[in-house]
């Protein structure tokens, strides 16, 4: 039971990263179509505050990606990673230890 309990923590905050890199994917937009502006106190704390928790994640895939330019597709790759973990990983690894 304990085990199970671990993976829904796991899978809860697997999900929170989902919406925070689209929240942070979003924000950037804005900002880059300057809908938003990063000269607002709140704006620029939200948005750096959101980078220094994605960077990490992304670092490693910019380096094995190849240069795009202006698109960075490293968002979408981690997207694409949390949802094999969340959708496959998780549930067999949990079915496997019996913890469901």
């Amino acid at each position: 039971m304990l085990l199970g309990g671990i993976f829904q923590i796991i899978q809860i905050l697997l999900n929170v990263l989902w919406w925070i890199i689209i929240i942070q994917a979003i924000l950037s937009w804005l900002i880059m179509f300057n809908v938003i502006n990063t000269s607002n106190e709140f704006v620029r704390q939200v948005f750096n505050t959101l980078n220094q928790m994605t960077e990490p994640l992304y670092r490693p895939i910019r380096r094995i990606l190849p240069d795009f330019g202006a698109l960075d597709f490293s968002p979408l790759v981690v997207l694409l990673i949390i949802r094999i973990l969340m959708g496959v990983v998780i549930p067999r690894l949990a079915a496997s230890v019996g913890a469901y």
